[in-house]
C-alpha cells in the first residue's frame, strides 16, 4: 500500500502534466521509493488516482527496467543482453556473476544484498558490455573490471 506522502506525491505530481497518462512513468517511480518495488495493489492505488487502467499502468511497469515488480537486492546488477553487448561478452559476464554471487539471473541473495538480472537494453552499445548497478553504469566491461567491482560492493556491504 501507497503511504500518504506517496499519494500525495503523486497527485502534486500530476498538476505538473497535461494528462494523467503522462504522469504514470514519475507516479509508479514515486511509489517504488518506499520499499525499492512496486506489487499489483500499488499498481491499483496509482490507476485510480490517475484515472487510469490498471492494464494500461502494468503495461508501463513492466516496460521500463528501472521499475521493479518484485523485490530486488540492496545492490541490483542489470546486465545488458542485447546485440552489441552479447557480441561483447555479456552472456559470459552475466554467468559469472551467477557464479561469483550464487544465484541464477532473475534472482536475490539470501540476504538481501544482490539481485541479478538480465535486461534488453541499457542504451551503451557505444560502450558494450554494459551493466547498471542500482542507477550506476558500468561499461566496457571486461572479467578483471567485474570483479573489482563486485569486491567494492562487497566492501560496501560489510
Amino acid at each position: 500500500m501507497l503511504s500518504i506522502k506517496q499519494k500525495d506525491d503523486i497527485r502534486k505530481k500530476a498538476k505538473e502534466f497535461p494528462g494523467h497518462r503522462s504522469v504514470s512513468l514519475p507516479a509508479l517511480y514515486i511509489a517504488q521509493s518506499g520499499k525499492g518495488y512496486i506489487d499489483r495493489k500499488d499498481i491499483e492505488e496509482i490507476a485510480g488516482i490517475l484515472s487510469i487502467s490498471y492494464a494500461e499502468l502494468y503495461g508501463i511497469a513492466s516496460f521500463y527496467n528501472l521499475i521493479h515488480r518484485k523485490p530486488i537486492g540492496k545492490f541490483h546488477i542489470q546486465v545488458c543482453t542485447n546485440i552489441s553487448c552479447s557480441l561483447l561478452g555479456a552472456e559470459h559476464l552475466l554467468t559469472r556473476l551467477e557464479k561469483k554471487l550464487g544465484i541464477r539471473e532473475g534472482g536475490a541473495t539470501a540476504d538481501g544484498i544482490f539481485s541479478l538480472e538480465s535486461v534488453e537494453c541499457l542504451g551503451s552499445c557505444d560502450k558494450a558490455p554494459v551493466m547498471m548497478i542500482n542507477e550506476k553504469f558500468h561499461e566496457a566491461l571486461t572479467e578483471k573490471k567485474l570483479s573489482r567491482i563486485l569486491a567494492s560492493l562487497k566492501e560496501k556491504a560489510e
